[in-house]
């Protein structure tokens, strides 16, 4: 029927947090899962507490879903981008970046009269560039910025399963003195901070990198945005959650109070000095960021340091959810 939504990866961390997410509406009783692999097709598993079956990644299958949603891995999804479908794509995994005429969404920061066409693929932004978006944009509503610095920790959930275990068996290993597997970083990322992966790791940090600042330039692109952030992205030894340590710098001074006034808000939780600052294990499975820990510099009359933090898959869902609705 046409009201299907079919969800390609349902079984990666990113598709079980969309089901997650689309559970909470009435969209989650319109997802159907679709395999990545023929192999896995007529496999058993669950959706919103019921029993389903993964459905064959056929066009056929695939022909009469609204939305199409890819969460698997970038190869799945262009087997899908490769064959014409009436349905609207919503891609959470890049590959459709490229298509003539995608959209960068991010409904989260987007005006609220903004209508994308929904004709070509819709590609959900990099996690990390929505949050940013976020803080800058709602700084600079209240207060305008004239530079900002952005460093930004990546967690091992962004390779998905594979990035997660890898981090998880690197650690074992370590204590047990054995031979660390490194298919997925081509380093030691467990008790480490890696600037860049090893040169065989399938995806470097330079891409991803550029991928922030090619997202973020697109939600900045608007008569009242703040000012371009300089960008340096590093992985982290953390399982899951982006945090970011942003260095703003105002026009006039401003003291951590008027920060906190101008960044409180819906979908931005806001810490006091008073208060725990976040920590990114601390908001898994929260919609939004969390800010805290904001201090003054004390070299620059008016420049102020935050830190901040986001669930970089719930990021994505929320956002997913959000475009999905505006096609069925």
């Amino acid at each position: 029927m046409a009201e299907t939504i079919a969800l390609l990866g349902g079984e990666t961390l990113l598709g079980r947090e969309i089901r997650e997410v689309f559970s909470e509406s009435v969209l989650g009783a319109r997802i159907r899962l679709v395999a990545e692999e023929s192999e896995a097709a007529g496999t058993l598993t669950e959706l919103d507490g019921a029993a389903a079956f993964l459905g064959r990644l056929d066009p056929e299958d695939l022909e009469n879903a609204a939305a199409i949603v890819l969460a698997g891995s970038p190869e799945s999804s262009r087997k899908v981008l490769d064959d014409p479908l009436s349905g609207v794509i919503v891609d959470l995994t890049y590959a459709a970046e490229d298509a003539p005429g995608a959209r960068i969404r991010a409904p989260l920061v987007e005006d609220a009269e903004y209508r994308a066409d929904l004709s070509a693929p819709q590609v959900i932004a990099h996690p990390a560039a929505i949050a940013i978006t976020l803080l800058l944009g709602r700084l600079h509503r209240a207060q305008p910025l004239s530079r900002a610095v952005v460093n930004i920790f990546s967690p091992a959930s962004e390779y998905g399963n594979a990035g997660v275990d890898e981090l998880q068996q690197q650690t074992i290993s370590l204590l047990s003195l054995q031979k660390m597997p490194k298919k997925v970083f081509d380093a030691q990322l467990s008790f480490n901070m890696l600037p860049q992966l090893g040169e065989d790791a399938p995806r470097q940090l330079a891409e991803s990198e550029e991928r922030i600042e090619r997202h973020l330039a697109t939600l900045l692109d608007r008569p009242d945005a703040p000012p371009m952030p300089s960008l340096r992205l590093a992985q982290a030894p953390v399982f899951h959650g982006y945090s970011f340590s942003v260095w703003v710098e105002f026009e006039d001074a401003v003291s951590a109070p008027d920060i906190e006034d101008a960044l409180a808000g819906e979908a931005i939780e806001v810490r006091s000095e008073r208060e725990e600052p976040p920590a990114n294990a601390g908001v898994a499975g929260q919609s939004g960021i969390v800010t805290g820990s904001i201090v003054p510099d004390r070299n620059a009359a008016n420049a102020m340091w935050i830190w901040m933090v986001a669930d970089n898959l719930r990021l994505l869902a929320d956002n997913a959810a959000l475009v999905v609705r505006e096609i069925a």
